[in-house]
């Protein structure tokens, strides 16, 4: 997981215990490839849409435990046999990715986080269910970490994402600073724009705390791992507010040097320091 979606998701980390990188490698093919589908090449919205459709009866097969899955999904269906994982999230990511197709604005916040909890979610659910650690608590507190990464991803990319004609800054906090869809850059919107992205970071932030105890609760690498990815969205925040919140001008991103910041605050983040 990361703030890069599914760029840097973490196959071969040196963190990831050598019994779990097979399945982290199959769920990672999986959401790639369907990803992909959504939002690469020069397909049109309906062969996009069958693509994926095509990957539900896919996941169909082997909830119904039939043979003759093409390898990709041989080998998914193995890692979901061997570590008892639901199926739920992978149909929920293939909900959000069809919906990156056909929907390119919302509303409201509440909107956001729907989607947000089918195209990010899913995939701290399914690491805690690697590590045999999905209880009740640790899911909502991986599910607000998850959500706060897709939300800051999102913040990173306000001007790649309006390229594609998509706005993940829902439409009444906009309005709320009377910042019209058309005209995010203008010149003239500065002042209103960085106080609309002052309450973005402000939420995203407070929403990436109330999950960060589980990272410190999590003991060993999957902990250290978390830490590291709270840590690094944290920094990302920081990195929009140091250029004034003009994503416009240049995309805030980990350089190298961020990343020691990021793993010294990881080894010494604690519940008290939260």
């Amino acid at each position: 997981m990361s703030v890069d979606h599914y760029e840097n998701f973490p196959v071969a980390s040196i963190l990831m215990p050598r019994r779990l990188r097979p399945a982290v490698e199959a769920i990672y093919a999986f959401a790639r490839s369907a990803d992909d589908i959504a939002d690469e090449g020069v397909a049109t919205p309906e062969q996009r849409l069958a693509g994926l459709a095509a990957y539900e009866e896919a996941l169909g097969r082997i909830e119904r435990a039939e043979d003759g899955h093409e390898p990709m999904f041989a080998r998914l269906a193995a890692v979901i046999e061997q570590h008892k994982l639901p199926l739920r999230p992978f149909y929920d990511l293939l909900s959000a990715f069809k919906q990156d197709i056909v929907v390119h604005r919302y509303q409201d916040y509440a909107s956001l986080l729907d989607y947000c909890a089918r195209s990010a979610n899913p995939v701290g659910l399914l690491m805690l269910h690697l590590y045999g650690a999905a209880d009740e608590e640790n899911i909502r507190q991986s599910d607000a970490i998850c959500s706060a990464l897709q939300i800051i991803n999102f913040l990173q990319d306000v001007a790649v994402d309006e390229h594609k004609e998509r706005i993940y800054l829902p439409m009444e906090d906009l309005a709320r600073y009377a910042l019209s869809p058309a005209h995010l850059a203008r010149p003239d919107n500065r002042a209103k724009w960085r106080a609309m992205m002052k309450f973005q970071v402000d939420r995203a932030r407070a929403l990436m705390l109330d999950g960060a105890p589980l990272a410190c609760r999590l003991k060993g690498r999957i902990g250290l791992e978390l830490r590291m990815v709270v840590q690094g969205g944290l920094r990302i925040l920081e990195a929009i507010e140091e250029v004034d919140y003009d994503v416009f001008l240049r995309r805030p991103k980990l350089e190298k040097r961020d990343w020691f910041k990021v793993l010294w605050r990881a080894l010494r983040m604690k519940p008290s320091s939260l």
